[in-house]
């Protein structure tokens, strides 16, 4: 009895371990996500500022002759 419970005492640290390194991934790819947002932000803003002729909103779009 004793030894099972040393092994599932094992077993729950190598899962609060996983499941820390999973959250500081995923709290990574979450702030990496947010500043390609910023930059894609102000890389469209950017071009509408360039060319505001050649930017079509895309609820102007119209489907393609064949539709």
């Amino acid at each position: 009895m004793k030894e099972r419970l040393i092994e599932l005492e094992v077993r729950m640290a190598f899962q609060e371990q996983t499941i820390q390194q999973l959250n500081e991934a995923v709290t990574s790819q979450q702030a990496q996500i947010d500043r390609l947002a910023k930059e894609l932000a102000m890389l469209k803003s950017h071009l509408t500022g360039l060319a505001p002729s050649l930017v079509i909103p895309q609820e102007e779009e119209k489907p393609p002759p064949h539709y």
